[in-house]
């Protein structure tokens, strides 16, 4: 398996995906107390580090072969990553702005950019 594919694959691991939603909760609470480092540092640092433990050590030949994979290569382009990324700034700025509302809307963003792959077309 290649660079591009393990890059691709480590995001579907249960370890990462576990870290990052982590992360990403509870960084919310440093941001809505206007703990800008520290939020930065609890919303990235777990997952850069959990990335690198992934895609350099893990092998992730099970998560390529399982249907969630097969999903993710055919849906998770450049485009939607980047759209999916947006989304939780939305909801980083939802939570320094003390907004739920922006905090569900990126919530929402970032749920539809994983469910997006079921409402596509189907390529021939």
């Amino acid at each position: 398996m290649n660079l591009s594919e393990k890059i691709l694959y480590h995001k579907i691991h249960p370890l990462k995906l576990g870290t990052d939603i982590g992360a990403a909760l509870a960084s919310l609470w440093f941001f809505w107390q206007h703990k800008l480092l520290l939020g930065l540092f609890v919303h990235f640092a777990p997952p850069i580090i959990v990335s690198l433990i992934v895609v350099y050590g893990v092998d992730l030949e099970l998560q390529r072969q399982s249907a969630f994979g097969r999903y993710v290569k055919r849906m998770m382009t450049h485009r939607v990553d980047a759209i999916r990324f947006g989304g939780d700034v939305v909801i980083v700025l939802g939570a320094w702005h003390r907004s739920l509302p922006a905090i569900a809307m990126g919530i929402a963003i970032v749920i539809s950019c994983w469910l997006s792959g079921l409402t596509a077309k189907k390529s021939p």
